[in-house]
C-alpha cells in the first residue's frame, strides 16, 4: 500500500491571496468618481485586465513575493496602464488598500505622504520595488 498521499510527504502550499476582480475594481472606480468627480468609464478593458493579472503573474514566477510586492504590482499596473478615462491614480491606491485588507493588512500611511507617493508612482518616479518598500513601512496586521 502506497503512502504517497500521507501527511508526512505532502508539502504545505502557501495560501493563495484573495484577489480583486474586474467587477470589484470597476465598482471602486464608479464610487471614486461619484465621491470625488471626474469622467466615468473604462478607457481600455484590456489594460484593466492586464493590471489585474500582474500580481498573479508575479506570484506565479516569483512565489516568494509578499503581499506588499503583490499590492505594488497591482497599484503600478493601474496607475501606469491608465485603464480608466479618469481617476487612475485614485483607483490605484484604493485597489492596493482593499487588496491588502482582503489579505489581513491595513495600509496606514499619512494622507500627504500617500498623495506624494501615488503621484510619483504615476509619473514613473517611484519604482515598483520602492512602492513595495513603502507599503511594508505603512502596513499593519488587521
Amino acid at each position: 500500500m502506497s503512502n504517497a498521499g500521507s501527511k508526512a510527504e505532502r508539502k504545505p502550499k502557501p495560501s493563495e491571496p484573495r484577489w480583486l476582480t474586474r467587477a470589484m475594481v470597476e465598482q471602486f472606480h464608479r464610487n471614486q468618481i461619484k465621491l470625488y468627480g471626474g469622467l466615468p468609464g473604462t478607457r481600455d478593458a484590456s489594460l484593466l485586465e492586464s493590471a489585474l493579472a500582474r500580481p498573479r503573474q508575479k506570484l506565479a514566477y516569483e512565489p516568494e513575493s509578499d503581499l506588499a510586492t503583490l499590492a505594488a504590482s497591482l497599484g503600478a499596473g493601474l496607475a501606469r496602464n491608465h485603464p480608466f478615462v479618469d481617476g487612475n491614480k485614485r483607483i490605484s491606491l484604493v485597489a492596493m488598500a482593499v487588496f491588502l485588507e482582503l489579505n489581513g493588512l491595513v495600509l496606514e500611511a499619512p494622507e500627504p505622504e500617500t498623495v506624494i507617493t501615488i503621484l510619483a508612482l504615476a509619473a514613473g518616479e517611484v519604482t515598483e520595488v520602492e512602492l513595495a518598500d513603502w507599503i511594508r513601512r505603512w502596513t499593519a496586521r488587521s
